[in-house]
């Protein structure tokens, strides 16, 4: 037991040094001013701890050495920053404000993601030109300067042109499309644009946030030139992922779109519905390539080798090898990068012989890979690739012994990995997403048997893609697996309760861990009292769940005045607002979750729904279906732009919805109110600009008006022939509120409440201009990001308001000031 100790101990000497050189990355990146002054400093205090450390003895040396060791990490990871500075500095300082257009020619160095609006991908810029003049141009040489570069997506007809035209709603500057489109069957891009692709496109530009990687983010505006594709491996890489994607297109949804995500983490055939519930189930680490995936990779070459009854040093270079080829394959994600380079730590262990433990093989990856790159210490995919990974090689053991008192040891085994990796990484995923999965780590369990099949063979499908029969054969052999991994995920996100709601934050992320630190230390064995405090705070925990779970929720539908017409729910980055007159009730979109939706239905105490309108099919729209699916009388849809919006339609209509495709002058009944659409024209052709325009006047429901995602152009078509009221009491803001607005058409409306349905986003939504724009109008702009659910009606006294919570944002850039306390606010607008 001793000697087991010791070993621990060893293997736990590194983290000082990781977790030096890791909070030396957060400050020089989010301080990068600052990285000189840090990196001369902490030389300094390295060759002193050095001097000193040579004229000391015994166990102090060994202090003096790891002091050293450790300011030195540090230090290395503030002269990165340093060294990189000038350059960054340089593209930060282009004159990009006011929306001026930037030429620019980048190499694409990150795989070529869907995005919230089309496309986007890690680039390094090599050369910009200012306003398309000469004197303008800007080189920047050697590795160039990171940028993320997105791509409103490509038409079909640009495939394989050499060019990817983009279909974009023509935002403004700074390109605020905040539209979360993922449908697979999204216009395709031109697969020449890949990882590896040297590029030119045109487009606005804005600086990135302190902290993050790229320095810019442009928003092309028009075509983009491939100059060069994919060359060498990087091209073979690129091929075998496309043909991976084709051969297993054709084999039955969910499960066919899974397979390459399992195999070489590419979710672009990944259905959102699936997406959504393999992240509600805890499952969506399975698409993520990390460890397992390369441990797979590289025990299957080490065994291969070793078959071959090759020697050691051959059995290293081929696993070596193997690794290599596949970060290449999957592209150097940064739980990637973190997986292969303790993997190729531990082959080099083995080759000298000395095989290091886990703990010291995961800091040392983690000292080298933020050595290389400082600014993964603020990449939270980092930061979880990492938690996991130490969780199951430190507490799954202890776990696993802890379980073991109250049942078999297999089960205890196979209950301690996931359980582990949950509460790890738990406290970091509420700061994407402030909720828990209840079933997460019983999903994990029965999907765990088939991650690794799923893996291999799809691996070896991607593989032979270009093999008849062979390629086909092996991705028919892999939706098996595939299927039962999409099934588990479908069937635990459709079950009750399987999400609770949790503070989000870093109070969020300390209360978590908080929480999970109990439920560790009630399982491991340890001291009464240890035991006795863990069992209190779950206690409190569950207590405070009640009291803010079903409790808080009576206590605000007591609070939500029951003569609403009109409720904008507070769904996120998404559109969902509900009308209701005379018992009827009418739903206009369903934001991009079901969750939220959900509580905003509950709270308002609604059951079913009379009308659904989708005004289109983007994730921020419809994203939210399961929330009220078997739940909708009529369905009113805009056009279909491809097979998995008409999935969409078809899951609802065997739900119970009778579909009906807008078209304009289309009208009906809710209630004692009627309802009229005023858009699109049957030759619209999809997109947002056929957002469906929906009007509701009557029957005790305000007049008010629906915009939907209509870009300026749009909005302007709409308004020429739709027969307008001469002016409406609420309108529904265009698109967020971005600054792709017709004035004229405000101006022409002269709404006395301006809804803005808006969340978080990286977009600036809503616009500064287009804020200004509403409250010099005259209108009362009421955002859900700030005020939360919003209620909306008319009485003896005149139109009135409602929200949930106050507003208690600044009034500036045009936004409105804050409202009265929340809960109590009934205020008469405008």
């Amino acid at each position: 037991m001793d000697s087991v100790r010791r070993l621990r101990r060893r293997d736990a000497r590194l983290v000082p040094v990781a977790a030096a050189a890791w909070v030396a990355a957060a400050f020089a990146t989010l301080q990068p001013g600052a990285a000189v002054p840090a990196a001369a400093g902490l030389w300094i205090a390295a060759a002193v701890i050095v001097a000193l450390t040579l004229r000391l003895r015994g166990r102090w040396r060994g202090s003096g050495a790891l002091a050293a060791v450790v300011l030195a990490a540090a230090a290395g990871v503030c002269t990165h920053v340093a060294v990189s500075l000038p350059a960054r500095e340089a593209a930060a300082g282009l004159p990009i404000d006011g929306g001026r257009l930037l030429t620019v020619e980048v190499t694409a160095v990150g795989k070529i993601e869907r995005s919230a609006d089309g496309w986007r991908f890690d680039g390094a810029l090599h050369r910009a030109l200012l306003g398309g003049r000469g004197s303008d141009e800007t080189p920047f040489g050697g590795a160039g300067v990171p940028v993320l570069v997105r791509l409103p997506g490509a038409t079909d007809g640009a495939r394989g042109s050499g060019k990817a035209w983009g279909d974009g709603d023509g935002d403004d500057a700074g390109g605020d499309d905040g539209a979360l489109t993922e449908s697979v069957d999204a216009p395709v891009i031109d697969p020449a644009i890949d990882l590896g692709a040297e590029l030119r496109l045109s487009g606005t530009a804005w600086r990135a946030d302190p902290g993050e990687r790229e320095v810019l983010v442009i928003d092309a505006s028009g075509p983009v030139e491939v100059l060069s594709p994919a060359q060498g491996a990087l091209g073979v890489a690129s091929a075998l992922r496309r043909g991976l994607v084709a051969i297993t297109s054709g084999l039955p949804p969910p499960g066919g779109g899974l397979i390459a995500g399992l195999a070489v983490g590419d979710t672009s055939a990944v259905d959102p519905a699936l997406d959504t519930a393999m992240k509600t189930s805890s499952l969506s680490h399975l698409t993520a390539v990390s460890g397992a995936n390369c441990a797979l990779v590289v025990a299957l070459a080490f065994g291969a080798a070793a078959l071959c009854r090759a020697r050691r040093g051959v059995r290293v270079l081929a696993g070596l090898g193997a690794l290599t080829a596949f970060v290449v394959l999957v592209s150097p994600e940064p739980s990637v990068v973190r997986a292969a380079a303790m993997a190729a730590i531990a082959m080099l262990g083995i080759l000298l012989g000395r095989p290091g433990a886990g703990l010291s093989l995961l800091t040392a990856a983690v000292v080298v890979l933020l050595l290389a790159d400082p600014w993964l210490g603020l990449s939270l995919g980092f930061a979880l690739s990492s938690a996991a990974t130490g969780a199951l090689l430190v507490g799954a053991g202890p776990l696993a012994d802890g379980l073991a008192r109250w049942m078999p040891r297999p089960l205890a085994l196979g209950i301690s990995v996931p359980l582990a990796a949950q509460l790890a990484c738990g406290p970091l995923i509420v700061l994407i997403s402030p909720q828990l999965s209840v079933y997460g780590v019983l999903a994990n369990m029965i999907a765990a048997p088939a991650a690794p099949l799923g893996t291999v063979v799809g691996l070896a499908a991607c593989l032979a893609a270009g093999i008849p029969l062979l390629g086909s054969g092996l991705g028919a052999l892999a939706w098996l697996p595939a299927a039962w991994i999409a099934g588990t995920a479908t069937t635990f996100a459709s079950l009750p309760g399987t999400v609770v709601d949790w503070p989000e934050g870093f109070g969020g992320l300390a209360a978590l861990a908080l929480l999970g630190g109990a439920v560790a230390a009630l399982i491991v064995p340890g001291h009464p009292r240890l035991r006795a405090a863990a069992t209190l705070t779950i206690a409190a925990a569950v207590g405070t769940a009640v009291a803010l779970g079903p409790i808080s929720q009576a206590l605000t539908r007591a609070g939500i005045p029951t003569a609403w017409a009109i409720a904008a729910c507070d769904v996120g980055q998404g559109d969902a607002v509900v009308v209701r007159s005379a018992g009827s009730v009418a739903l206009v979109d369903t934001g991009p979750d079901p969750a939220p939706l959900g509580r905003c239905l509950d709270e308002l105490g609604i059951s079913h729904l009379d009308l659904l309108v989708l005004t289109d099919f983007d994730l921020d729209h419809r994203g939210g279906l399961d929330a009220v699916r078997g739940r909708v009388g009529t369905l009113v849809h805009g056009p279909t732009s491809g097979p998995s919006d008409v999935r969409v339609l078809g899951d609802m209509a065997a739900a119970g919805a009778k579909l009906n495709l807008a078209g304009r002058g289309m009208t009906g009944v809710l209630g004692d109110a009627r309802w009229r659409v005023l858009w699109p024209r049957a030759t619209t052709a999809p997109g947002n600009d056929a957002s469906v325009v929906v009007e509701f006047r009557g029957g005790g429901v305000p007049t008010s008006l629906f915009l939907g995602d209509l870009s300026a152009a749009g909005q302007q078509a709409m308004k020429a022939d739709a027969g307008l009221l001469a002016s409406y009491e609420v309108v529904k803001v265009a698109h967020h509120g971005s600054a792709d607005q017709d004035a004229a058409l405000y101006t022409r409306l002269r709404p006395a409440v301006a809804l803005i349905t808006v969340g978080e986003n990286d977009y600036g939504h809503p616009r500064g201009v287009t804020l200004t724009l509403l409250t010099t109008s005259g209108a009362r702009v009421a955002r859900t990001d700030r005020e939360g659910l919003i209620a909306v009606w008319r009485d003896a006294e005149g139109l009135r308001l409602w929200h949930a919570r106050a507003d208690t944002a600044p009034a500036d850039g045009g936004r409105s000031p804050g409202p009265p306390p929340p809960g109590r606010a009934v205020a008469p607008a405008g």
